[in-house]
């Protein structure tokens, strides 16, 4: 061991500063000694003083200032090409003593499987009371009126205007409306000196009510060819005697 001994005066004050090299022992057993501890506590103090604070917030850890100094800043991976990590594990619990450590990866693959979050449920608006028909004051009549006398035979208006029933109008109606169940008949019948949305009616006679009323629900307040269908029931005994004017 080499000791050189350097004298400094600054404002009337003398200061030692004591440069130590070691060197190791030859005829020992090949260990070298220790530097005093006044040295380490200074070259640790130096190396802390280096370490740059800027990129962490106030409450940034020993482990965080330890790798500021080999270049890590938040946001940006390790490595030359910033091809690591850029953010810390994760620890997710499993059990009431386990867990499982998460890579920046694993969030990454968890959040493309996982299923956006379904939308609030929303109860459906209730059916308006009336629906008026373009260009007319007539209005539809709500669905809980209707509802009070149901029958087996439906009754539908303003599906066509006088002079507009053809041939194909009759098939027509009665494949469509055996969606809702087994039509026994159906009928039309014009009233000539009726008004543009009376005149015409037509009648469907299904084999069950329950086809009926599910018919009533879907083709009131129907729009058909620009106009507003008006579904009600017809009393079955009228039908069968053949009083359609009513």
């Amino acid at each position: 061991m080499v000791i050189s001994q350097v004298k400094s005066n600054t404002s009337s004050e003398k200061k030692w500063i004591y440069l130590f090299f070691f060197k190791p022992l030859t005829s020992g057993a090949g260990a070298a000694i220790a530097p005093p501890p006044s040295l380490m506590e200074s070259n640790e103090k130096k190396e802390l003083a280096a370490i740059p604070t800027t990129p962490f917030t106030s409450g940034s850890s020993v482990a965080a200032r330890i790798m500021a100094k080999y270049g890590f800043k938040e946001g940006q991976g390790l490595g030359k090409k910033e091809q690591g990590m850029s953010q810390a594990l994760q620890v997710e619990k499993t059990s009431k003593r386990g867990g499982k450590i998460i890579h920046e990866k694993d969030l990454a693959k968890l959040a493309e499987v996982q299923p956006p979050s379904p939308p609030q449920f929303q109860p459906p608006a209730p059916p308006p009371q009336s629906v008026s028909s373009p260009g007319s004051s007539s209005q539809v009549d709500s669905i809980t009126e209707i509802m009070k006398c149901p029958s087996k035979v439906v009754l539908l208006r303003n599906m066509v205007g006088p002079g507009e029933v053809d041939e194909d109008l009759e098939p027509e109606t009665k494949e469509e409306c055996s969606k809702y169940g087994e039509v026994v008949k159906c009928m039309i019948f014009e009233i000539p000196s009726g008004n543009e949305e009376e005149s015409v009616r037509i009648f469907i006679e299904f084999k069950r009510m329950e086809s009926a009323i599910k018919a009533v629900v879907d083709l009131n307040g129907r729009y058909f060819g620009g106009r507003v269908v008006k579904a009600s029931f017809y009393d079955v005994d009228k039908f069968q005697r053949l009083e359609l004017a009513d």
